[in-house]
């Protein structure tokens, strides 16, 4: 039984065409449009970004505020316009709108909208800077690509020991900023069991800002244990990332799923592993 495009179960093969294409020139990275796209993409990224920045310096500002704010706004809509094809052009939407760079891309047009009530949060538009992660699908550096998705991999099978890590991590700091509490009090700057975790916390991961120390030889003692088990817990969550970077290391490609942009699948795969739709728009079963 033969499997349809995904664009192709709902939509007229004219329009299905020509959102294909759309597609193509979005979205992928290998065609000689999609890569024109994605540098003149990332040559106004880097632009609109340092926009942001030469208006938040007061003499720039005072000089050219007004060519700069109708820039801003001029980007902006740009990417607002980027936006919504990426969204048109996608057989599956809301896969792309929650994806990594969905999100970002969404973020990287908000605060101008945003700055007409919070006249200061246009400058979270440095956000943008996180859209030139495309770069590397532009370059077809598929070896760094690879790294990046296998070190995601790594991070997400290992999420359950990390937490109970944390979980474990966070006992401690309790405890030991209680106890500190108890020894030294507040003459020596514990006023509080929250601000003594705060300086367990300060401590156990090595910071140490200096601006609360204990002054008694018990509490010195106890610092000195804490401070030496620091450096054996800074070492465990590299050790289990480690071994699932071993687990995670394979190779992938950047072609992008014409149904919710994913990326990173095997150099083989027919059918997206992420929402089981064809890779190819062609392809059959």
């Amino acid at each position: 039984m033969k499997r349809p495009s995904p664009f192709a179960q709902s939509r007229p093969p004219a329009e299905s065409s020509w959102r294909n294409r759309l597609h193509e020139i979005i979205f992928e990275a290998e065609t000689v449009s999609g890569k024109a796209f994605d540098i003149l993409l990332i040559i106004s990224i880097i632009i609109s970004v340092v926009i942001v920045m030469m208006d938040s310096v007061n003499s720039w500002q005072l000089r050219y505020g007004e060519l700069l704010h109708y820039a801003e706004w001029g980007f902006t809509l740009l990417f607002t316009l980027e936006y919504g094809l990426r969204l048109l052009c996608i057989g599956r939407p809301w896969k792309y709108a929650t994806s990594f760079f969905g999100v970002v891309d969404l973020l990287s047009i908000l605060p101008t909208y945003l700055s007409l009530l919070l006249p200061g949060s246009k400058y979270l538009l440095v956000i943008r800077v996180l859209r030139i992660l495309r770069v590397f699908r532009v370059l077809k550096l598929v070896q760094y690509l690879a790294e990046a998705e296998m070190l995601l991999r790594a991070v997400r099978s290992s999420t359950r020991k990390i937490a109970v890590f944390l979980f474990a991590v966070a006992t401690l700091v309790i405890i030991c900023g209680s106890l500190m509490y108890v020894v030294e009090g507040e003459v020596n700057g514990f006023t509080s069991i929250p601000r003594s975790i705060y300086w367990a916390i300060v401590t156990l991961t090595t910071v140490g800002y200096g601006d609360i120390s204990p002054q008694t030889d018990l509490g010195q003692i106890l610092a000195s244990l804490i401070m030496v088990m620091g450096y054996g817990i800074i070492a465990v969550p590299t050790g289990i990332v480690t071994v699932g970077l071993v687990r995670a290391d394979q190779a992938i490609t950047t072609e992008a799923c014409p149904s919710c942009s994913r990326e990173g699948h095997d150099p083989d795969a027919v059918y997206c592993k992420y929402c089981g739709d064809p890779l190819h728009l062609n392809t059959t079963q």
